[in-house]
């Protein structure tokens, strides 16, 4: 019998570590509380160092065949100007692939879909996760008992595991922010394939997807835990002068699809990823602002160096130590430079702040901002075979 894990947790993180542990001969289970894999979420964009991981995972020709390159577009104010302009080709010709769009639901989709189906453990929480031996993890789920080798905690930001491995760590705070996003319901036509608008205070933004439709999001600096009676309407009336084709991403929303989620953050940094023979991953060790759109692609980063470790280590332990030492720095240096992006992005909301920051944008050079966006998407991944 050969060495086990299970991964705590069926979203992206836990899903890529899944595939990465088998890659390199593991046998896996996944455990995940929901009973139905409805696959809610809106879009995502992701950047070459999460393509590269999937590559990694053998996965990255499908999403690439589902996704869509972002090419055109940049970061505008609410009256339309520009105030940065995106060239993807440049970026492609750098890093070797644009920015990809794809819809949240789908890459689930061809993550699960890389997968054996009796690797999944659906509608079945672990309810408690301790180690009983040098050598072994158990997960207890209900009426079931799981024993490995290595547990993987990929449970979010709200982690159950990651509170119990560390109680006096703080937990997720309230970044300020709030965002609501959809998908629209049918094809839009857009100029651009990718698009911010930054205000006082407020930004939208949005996605183009392969079959014609978009993912938007618009992110308010409101109290934690606000909510809408009518949340289009409500958006309706804030961006009501604010540039196209903001209103025509509105009006080709289905009412009762937009999401609304208050963005927390792991702002205190964990001490470690691992404990013992159990291994934080994704949002559950770094949970991190959506300012550079990293949060996905840093927990396929993780999936890939935990395997890689394993692979190349003589001890499960050694490979842990080794997984720490290698994600952790770079994983929250991310964390704190999204964070720092959204304060001189949309959190920004004093005019005069705004002016500068609207300023310097215009004034930087466009060879500058690319050599800001390779400080992430340039990392590149162990190898897994």
């Amino acid at each position: 019998m050969g060495n086990t894990a299970v991964v705590v947790g069926g979203g992206i993180g836990g899903l890529a570590a899944a595939i990465g542990l088998r890659r390199i001969g593991w046998q896996v289970t996944v455990v995940e509380r929901a009973s139905v894999l409805d696959d809610a979420g809106a879009g995502i964009s992701l950047a070459a160092n999460g393509i590269r991981a999937l590559d990694e995972l053998g996965v990255g020709e499908a999403v690439r065949a589902a996704s869509r390159g972002q090419y055109s577009g940049g970061t505008r104010t609410p009256e339309g100007g520009w105030l940065a302009r995106m060239d993807g080709a440049v970026l492609e010709k750098a890093v070797g692939t644009p920015i990809m769009g794809i819809p949240r639901a789908t890459l689930h989709r061809l993550l699960r879909a890389s997968l054996p189906a009796e690797t999944l453990l659906v509608g079945s929480e672990a309810g408690s996760v301790r180690q009983i031996g040098p050598g072994t993890v158990r997960v207890g789920c209900g009426d079931t008992v799981l024993d490995a080798d290595l547990v993987v905690a990929a449970d979010g930001i709200g982690s159950k595991v990651r509170d119990r491995l560390f109680p006096v760590h703080p937990g997720p705070v309230y970044s300020g922010s709030t965002v609501l996003r959809a998908i629209t319901g049918q094809p839009v036509e857009l100029r651009t394939d990718f698009e911010l608008t930054w205000g006082h205070g407020a930004e939208f933004g949005h996605i183009a997807f392969r079959d014609g439709r978009a993912e938007w999001h618009a992110v308010l600096n409101l109290p934690a835990g606000t909510r809408f009676a009518d949340p289009l309407a409500e958006l309706r009336r804030r961006f009501r002068t604010w540039h196209d084709p903001i209103p025509a991403l509105l009006d080709a929303t289905r009412p009762g699809t937009v999401l609304h989620h208050d963005v927390n953050e792991l702002r205190a940094p964990l001490p470690s990823y691992t404990v013992g023979r159990i291994a934080l991953l994704g949002d559950a060790a770094h949970a991190m602002t959506p300012n550079l759109g990293q949060g996905a692609c840093q927990a396929l980063e993780d999936a890939v160096t935990l395997a890689a470790a394993l692979a190349a280590e003589p001890t499960v332990e050694a490979a842990l130590a080794r997984y720490d030492a290698e994600r952790r720095p770079r994983s929250q240096a991310v964390a704190r430079a999204a964070r720092q992006a959204g304060w001189m992005g949309q959190q920004l909301s004093h005019p005069l702040a705004v002016a500068l920051r609207n300023t310097a944008m215009r004034l930087t050079p466009s060879r500058a901002a690319v050599r800001m966006i390779l400080r992430h998407h340039g990392w590149v991944p162990p190898r897994l075979s």
